[in-house]
């Protein structure tokens, strides 16, 4: 497991491959690779959002089905990186917590800044990759 300003980089690099593709890709079988079987999604609000991998994973590939349609609302986050902070798990693997931009578009249409949110992620460190354990969303606010 990558430790000192390396566990940081390298958390923070599993944490941008997450976010685009859960954001802007397609791909339900890479991001399976990127989760825990027991991952436990909490959203203030959306509630337990997911209470395992596979029903995560599932939940996304209906979701980006959809958005593949010409004139379907496409989002986008981006992280606060001045926000970031992650901590070591001694074991297991590393804690992540920071702010958030979300950004929305129809279609082909311009991009608006809509929203900002805190986060708190737990990452275990498994098969030589981090894999998302649990989540915490939280703080979502409107961005006038």
């Amino acid at each position: 497991m990558p430790d000192g300003a390396e566990l940081a980089a390298s958390v923070q690099s599993a944490d941008s491959e997450l976010f685009a593709l859960f954001f802007t890709g397609c791909d339900p079988e890479k991001l399976r690779t990127m989760v825990t079987d027991t991952l436990e999604f909490y959203h203030d609000k959306g509630g337990l959002v997911a209470t395992s991998g596979a029903q995560f994973v599932a939940e996304y590939a209906t979701n980006c089905e959809a958005k593949k349609a010409p004139d379907a609302w496409r989002s986008r986050r981006e992280l606060v990186t001045a926000s970031l902070h992650v901590d070591p798990v001694p074991g297991f693997g590393a804690m992540e917590a920071g702010e958030h931009l979300f950004y929305e578009r129809k279609g082909d249409g311009p991009e608006k800044l809509v929203g900002r949110a805190g986060f708190a992620m737990v990452w275990q460190w498994a098969e030589g990759r981090w894999k998302l354990h649990r989540v915490l969303s939280y703080g979502h606010k409107p961005v006038p």
